[in-house]
């Protein structure tokens, strides 16, 4: 029999002593809980007197720890002492550091980009700079967490970088950066499009997410000729809860319910309203969500919705109904633990997994559209609960194709960023920026076939049927030279594919470029023109289409 190791043990007794109190209740007066907390207290003991070799007990018990967690939510979690900078950095976007965002490639790290006004840039460190050497740490070798947690540090102090350059001629270069308090945007861009729409990118719901959107939506009262406004929620995971209500206020009549919290302690059941006369109260509105919308953002599309105050674009939302918030463990480490679900203002639970209920395999269960409830808007739309948020306006994404996927992935199109920035000293702006045909071409010319990953999908399926005609006994001299035949015209011409696939691949190659000269706010601009969402938002808001959306069913 195979000899259980102490991780396993001690994941196995902490998963006893859950399964008690999830059977009998946290206030049960039955002693189920505690004799599984006996026991695996006697494991331990027996562990630390009897096992053949010593244990490392600390990560021992947050494995066992996290094994328990893992049957509740993956929104629960603990964090121990050392890793409470991560649970502040989620809420805060604060930390200190040097400002760079990093990438891990063939084994080793490289500077993806600098933050702007970030001490890296300020040196002069580049994306694509290798990392050799922090400090006296060889990290040539080493992977982006190990890179990070050297990079950062208390702010006002000093930490020396050693870097590899590519495409220049004295590639090797050292910089002394002085570390200081980063902090993470929450609208990394924003801005007139098209001389009267007002664009605000949302990224997070974090402590200054309200003042930065509000900050976004004042510079817009300098154009009269606005005539609509588009939040993008899209990609944004959530956050704070009172964040999210606080960009609700400028657009909600004070003293709206944006949302209600209810849990089964009386303290986490909560009314959120908003808390001032709206900056908007009246212009066109839409929202743009997809998969990545979750949590917080979720509430402040749901409340523009069910509210009727605007429209969601896109594609259906995440689906995550539950509240977390932060309790205090001994030897300062932190529990962050669902406390509560959430609901709009018509009602709705918009949670699309079910955690107590599970599939066979451990999955947890997709709420089916089936078991959806109707609901209505405040103008008697119909809305339903369940599976995230459903848009008003559903927009068709063109599907990434795999050779994209590939220039992207294995950093061909990074790489190439990085040679043309090591060639040009500017660019036009990212609204202005195109890709000639001169620069594809020498991009084209950059990827190496040899060194290229294709997907074999079509090489793979013509064989996997070349072998059921074998099986099925219809391989013969004809059906064989007709294989051969089929396999040398779905051959990849990689050279035709590049052209064929110009257009998207323009999209992706166009933003690493622009990214080297303008960051990332040049990136974001740039992308806004290959758009589909947003360019059907900005036409709905100026279009009969957006009151048709807004209109009450019929039937009501």
């Amino acid at each position: 029999m195979k000899k259980l190791n102490p991780k396993h043990l001690l994941a196995i007794a902490a998963l006893s002593a859950v399964a008690a109190l999830s059977a009998t209740g946290q206030k049960s007066r039955d002693m189920s809980p505690y004799r599984g907390l006996n026991t695996m207290g006697s494991i331990v003991q027996e562990l630390e007197t009897n096992y053949v070799d010593t244990i490392d007990a600390d990560r021992t018990f947050k494995q066992a720890i996290d094994a328990m967690l893992s049957t509740i939510d993956p929104y629960t979690v603990y964090y121990p002492k050392q890793n409470r900078e991560d649970l502040s950095q989620m809420t805060t976007g604060e930390y200190g550091g040097v400002g760079m965002y990093l990438l891990e490639k063939d084994g080793s790290t490289y500077v993806s980009e600098p933050m702007e006004g970030s001490p890296a840039m300020t040196a002069g460190l580049r994306a694509g700079d290798h990392i050799l050497m922090i400090d006296t740490t060889d990290v040539s070798h080493s992977k982006t967490e190990q890179v990070s947690k050297l990079l950062r540090g208390t702010p006002d102090t000093k930490v020396v970088v050693k870097v590899d350059r590519p495409y220049v001629q004295d590639s090797i270069m050292t910089f002394t950066l002085n570390r200081t308090k980063m902090r993470q945007p929450s609208v990394p861009y924003s801005g007139i499009l098209n001389g009267k729409t007002g664009y605000v990118r949302i990224s997070q719901f974090i402590e200054n997410t309200g003042k930065e959107v509000r900050a976004a939506l004042d510079s817009f009262l300098q154009h009269p000729e606005l005539t609509g406004i588009v939040l993008d929620l899209r990609g944004n995971g959530g956050g704070l809860v009172e964040q999210a209500v606080d960009v609700a206020s400028n657009f909600l009549p004070k003293g709206t319910e944006v949302v209600r919290t209810i849990g089964r302690d009386k303290s986490n059941s909560k009314i959120y309203k908003t808390t001032r006369k709206p900056i908007y109260p009246d212009i066109p509105l839409a929202v743009l969500i997809d998969g990545g919308t979750a949590s917080s953002s979720e509430i402040l599309a749901g409340a523009i919705q069910d509210l009727d105050r605007g429209i969601l674009v896109g594609t259906r939302s995440y689906g995550k109904g539950l509240v977390q918030t932060t309790r205090p463990l001994p030897y300062s480490g932190v529990l962050k633990v669902t406390v509560a679900r959430y609901y709009t203002p018509s009602g709705r639970l918009i949670q699309a997994l079910d955690y107590k209920h599970r599939n066979e395999d451990g999955s947890a269960k997709r709420v089916p559209d089936s078991l959806t409830h109707a609901y209505k808007t405040l103008h008697g739309r119909t809305i339903r609960d369940g599976g995230g948020l459903q848009p008003d306006s559903v927009v068709e994404y063109p599907k990434v194709n795999r050779l994209v996927y590939n220039v992207v992935t294995d950093n061909w199109a990074w790489d190439f960023a990085n040679k043309y920035a090591a060639q040009h000293a500017a660019i036009d702006r990212p609204s202005q920026f195109t890709i000639s045909d001169t620069v594809y071409s020498d991009f084209k010319a950059s990827i190496d076939p040899a060194r290229f990953k294709y997907d074999s999908a079509m090489e793979e399926s013509t064989e996997q049927l070349r072998k059921i005609a074998d099986e099925e006994g219809y391989l013969n001299e004809e059906t064989s030279a007709a294989f051969d035949n089929l396999k040398k015209l779905l051959t990849h011409d990689l050279g035709r594919d590049l052209d064929t696939h110009r257009r998207q691949i323009e999209e992706y190659l166009g933003g690493e470029i622009v990214t080297r000269f303008y960051n990332n706010r040049g990136r974001l601009e740039y992308a806004l023109r290959f758009d589909n969402g947003l360019d059907t938002a900005v036409s709905l808001l100026n279009s009969e289409g957006y009151r048709n959306l807004l209109k009450p069913d019929k039937n009501k």
